[in-house]
């Protein structure tokens, strides 16, 4: 966290050479005011300058990485993490190293998880919600085909049964995969039901109107 203290004539000129000297704009930046100052006799004796402390808000996705880099040490893993920001509110940690089946965990539960604590740290310092994903050595890419083809064969089974067939809790992102992949079959349709981070996709026969 940066922080400086800066002077000037004014505390609007103090807050001016912070800025100039952080690189940054006021809705970055957290404003203490250390003296007013004291306009002198004539504007020369008795003078006193401005004095302001300002110190930089905390990063959002800063913040979540270094928790993430934190948590996996206790987990005794070294990694390396690789930042992709698509835009404001989507964010991938591309993770590598070692001990990255210790990471991802049986059917990813222990990567699930971590990603959901991750994304807590990010949205404490954060106007609007951010979604983090955790993709460590391309496991997102490799999970997606594995959710794909198992909700087309659960869409199956629905169909086959005649009655709503629920997957295991999983994260936003993993239930938008299944929502895709089932979303131009006609002959069901799906919902996610819960609450988080247990919320799950439920997939269930869509009823036929019956013809009159």
């Amino acid at each position: 966290m940066r922080e400086i203290t800066a002077t000037g004539q004014t505390v609007e000129e103090a807050v001016e050479s912070a800025l100039a000297q952080l690189n940054a704009t006021r809705e970055t930046i957290d404003i203490n005011i250390v003296d007013e100052g004291k306009r002198g006799l004539f504007g020369l004796f008795g003078s006193r300058p401005a004095v302001v402390e300002v110190t930089m808000k905390p990063d959002a996705v800063e913040t979540a990485k270094e928790y993430l880099l934190t948590v996996l040490k206790h987990m005794e893993i070294d990694a390396e993490i690789e930042t992709v920001q698509e835009d404001e509110r989507n964010v991938t940690f591309h993770i590598s190293g070692e001990k990255m089946g210790l990471l991802i965990g049986k059917r990813g539960q222990t990567v699930n998880s971590l990603q959901y604590l991750t994304q807590l740290a990010a949205n404490r310092h954060s106007k609007h919600y951010i979604t983090i994903i955790l993709n460590p050595e391309d496991y997102r890419e490799r999970r997606k085909e594995t959710l794909i083809q198992l909700a087309e064969r659960l869409a199956s089974k629905a169909l086959h049964l005649k009655k709503p067939v629920l997957l295991e809790p999983m994260p936003n992102y993993e239930r938008k995969v299944v929502h895709t992949a089932l979303s131009n079959n006609k002959n069901i349709q799906t919902l996610s039901k819960g609450e988080e981070p247990k919320r799950y996709v439920v997939i269930e026969p869509r009823l036929k109107e019956k013809n009159q």
